[in-house]
This record gives C-alpha cells, sequence and structure tokens, in this order.
C-alpha cells in the first residue's frame, strides 16, 4: 500500500525531501552527484526563492510501510504559461524506486494538484526556471553526472513512456578534450573577429568590482540570449539580485570570460567552473562537517575536468564567431589549472549552430536527456 503525504514547505520538511535520493535511493551509486542539501531547500522555499513571484507549487512523498519510496514536486511557472500560452504544470524532482505503483501514485498526486489549478498538461523534470535543473537521464547512465544536472535510473524514462508521456524536447551534453594550445582555426576566427567587430575580452582580479560593473549586465544578457530557448523564464530583477549573491562570490576569475565593445557594453559571457562533482560525493550533498573541505579543494586546483556552464551572446551577435573569442581566452587559463576534460551543459538537440563549436575539438557525445509531456 503506497501512501502519499503533500509536504509543507518548512524547512524540517523539506531537509527529509532533499535528502531522500542522497540517503536513501543512490546511496551506493557511484554517477550520482548530489545536490547540496541547504541549496534545495533554499529553492523549494517560498520565502528564499524570488521565482515564487510567479510560480506556485506543492511537493509530495510516496512512503510504504512507512519508508520514503519517492518524492516529486508539482510546479505552476505562469511567467511562462503567459508568454507560451499553455496551461502547463511542471513536474521535477521526481525520484522513485523501481516500482510501478509508486511512480503512478507520484504522478497521479501532482496530476490532480495542476488539475485543480486549471492546468491542461504536465511537463518534466523541469524546475521552476532554467536556473534549476531540467531534463531525465535517457542516455549516459554510467557516466558522473555535473552539479548542474539530473541524474536518475534507466527505469526513469521506461516508466514514463509507460505512463503515456511522450518526448517533448531532447538535450544533448559533450565531453571535451581540453587541447594544449587554442586549435589553431579558432585562433584565426578569434582574431579575426575581434577586429572586425572591434570587441574584445577582458578579466577581473576583484569579485567585486566584477559584480559592480558587470553583475546586472550578466543575467540581463543571458534574459536576452535565451529568451527564445525551450521554456525560458526571463529573470526577473529580483532574482537576477538573487542569483548574484548566490554565484557571482565563488566564480573562480580566470574561469570567467566577458567579450565587450570599447564602451565597456557587454556583449558575450562564457562562465566555466570546476568541477564539483566528485566533491559533492563525498560530501553527500552536506557542508558540515567535511564537505566544506572537500568543495575547497576542488577550487583549489585538485581538479582536472571543468564545467562548461553557459556561454551567453548578444543575439545580433550570435553566429559572428564571438565563441571562438571566449575560447580562445578561457583555453590557455584550462590548461594553466591543469584542466584536462570539460563537460559542457546541456544544448538542445536541434541547436546545431552551438554544436558546431565542438567540431575543432576532440569529443563525444556522452549523456542525452529529455522533458516529456502529457494532455491531463
Amino acid at each position: 500500500m503506497i501512501e502519499i503525504r503533500q509536504i509543507e514547505p518548512s524547512k524540517r520538511n523539506l531537509k527529509e525531501f532533499a535528502k531522500y535520493p542522497i540517503d536513501v535511493l543512490y546511496k551506493d551509486n557511484p554517477y550520482y552527484v548530489p545536490d547540496l542539501i541547504s541549496d534545495v531547500v533554499g529553492t523549494l522555499m517560498p520565502s528564499e526563492n524570488p521565482a515564487f513571484d510567479f510560480c506556485e507549487s506543492a511537493y509530495f512523498m510516496a512512503y510504504r510501510d512507512g519508508k520514503p519510496v519517492g518524492r516529486i514536486a508539482g510546479i505552476i511557472n505562469h511567467l511562462v504559461n503567459k508568454r507560451s500560452g499553455k496551461q502547463e504544470g511542471r513536474f521535477g524532482y521526481i525520484d522513485f524506486i523501481d516500482d510501478a505503483e509508486v511512480a503512478d501514485a507520484l504522478i497521479q498526486a501532482v496530476t490532480d494538484w495542476a488539475k485543480q489549478k486549471g492546468m491542461t498538461c504536465l511537463t518534466g523534470p523541469l524546475g521552476f526556471t532554467d536556473m534549476d535543473q531540467e531534463g531525465m537521464l535517457v542516455e549516459g547512465f554510467d557516466e558522473v553526472s555535473t552539479q548542474a544536472t539530473i541524474y536518475n535510473y534507466p527505469y526513469y524514462p521506461q516508466h514514463m513512456e509507460r505512463m503515456g508521456f511522450v518526448k517533448d524536447v531532447d538535450w544533448v551534453e559533450f565531453r571535451v578534450e581540453v587541447p594544449d594550445e587554442v586549435p589553431e582555426k579558432m585562433a584565426r576566427i578569434a582574431r579575426i573577429v575581434k577586429q572586425r567587430l572591434n570587441i574584445d575580452t577582458i578579466k577581473y582580479t576583484s569579485r567585486k568590482k566584477l559584480v559592480n560593473d558587470y553583475g546586472d549586465a550578466i543575467f540581463k544578457l543571458i534574459n536576452e540570449a535565451y529568451d527564445q530557448l525551450f521554456g525560458y523564464s526571463p529573470l526577473s530583477d529580483k532574482q537576477i539580485k538573487h542569483y548574484i549573491k548566490m554565484y557571482l562570490p565563488f566564480l573562480p576569475l580566470d574561469d570567467l570570460s566577458l567579450v565587450i565593445k570599447p564602451d565597456g557594453e557587454l556583449i558575450g559571457v562564457g562562465i566555466t567552473l570546476p568541477s564539483l562533482s566528485q566533491a559533492l560525493i563525498k560530501s553527500r550533498g552536506r557542508l558540515l562537517p567535511l564537505g566544506w573541505y572537500h568543495l575547497l579543494k576542488a577550487f583549489k586546483g585538485h581538479n582536472d575536468v571543468v564545467d562548461l556552464l553557459l556561454i551567453a551572446v548578444k543575439p545580433e551577435y550570435q553566429s559572428k564567431g564571438v565563441n571562438a573569442l571566449i575560447f580562445d581566452d578561457l583555453i590557455p587559463c584550462f590548461n594553466r589549472f591543469g584542466y584536462k576534460w570539460a563537460d559542457t551543459g546541456h544544448e538542445l538537440e536541434e541547436n546545431e549552430r552551438v554544436q558546431q563549436q565542438w567540431q575543432y575539438f576532440n569529443y563525444r557525445q556522452n549523456k542525452r536527456r529529455r522533458a516529456y509531456t502529457k494532455d491531463i
């Protein structure tokens, strides 16, 4: 007998929700990378996440004989629905044992909640916005996850299809070998672009100055660059302030590339980060007692993998070689810090324009993830 309990969003309850996959479902899985429990709780708490200005949510856990066997979040992003004209509910944070009764009960709980709110379809896994994890893994189950993406067992998509969900979109990811030097053709494109467009890259040595000069501009540029992508939720000024405080003080400045015009206008940004995957595995999603130490080591050079979190370029400068200029700036930094491999962010499978940039490197597609949808 499966019992579904709706979880009230208190810190105590949400910690249980966040710990379930870490301490139970994926306890001995070598490919699963835990989220920081504090980050999950902060994201799910209405009082802490500014996305709740235009989102609402409900959280459910499944129990059998008093023991947790699954979890799921229901989310409605009213801003995205207004932009798309859909009445779409989202599901996210979905984890469950390999049991049809459990999977069905979790999806039914979110379906009932979404229908009560007037929604006519259910899509996911998605978060509140694109700053959250999205996409169910359908290929690459024997690859270590990254801190920015979802890991799940191979039976997850099997249950989604059994329940009548179909593919909405796919994203692909790549592992790229960091070359000893900038590929010659890419370096040549970078030189041409720099001269032709009268742009250049800059570096910062002060995080405070970076935030003062370009904190707002970075996230506003992301809004411009990603506006037409699948399900994009534009970041509000309140969200931008939240993410500046949350992320920019911790980014290694050498792993950040800013492309500007002579007047200082930001037209491109590349954000990368030393891989935190092994550190998070060791910390089990906790900063205490020693989680902070493992994360600090990852930031301090004990790492041969860098995560390519995102590249954003102003729409009028896209497809003009700005990405080559960003990599021309970053690759020497990658070599200086000893990175051997780079894991890309997830890219829409039809986004050939972005994927063409990997032709200059030794690379392989190592993961595919999917958003499923179903009319309710």
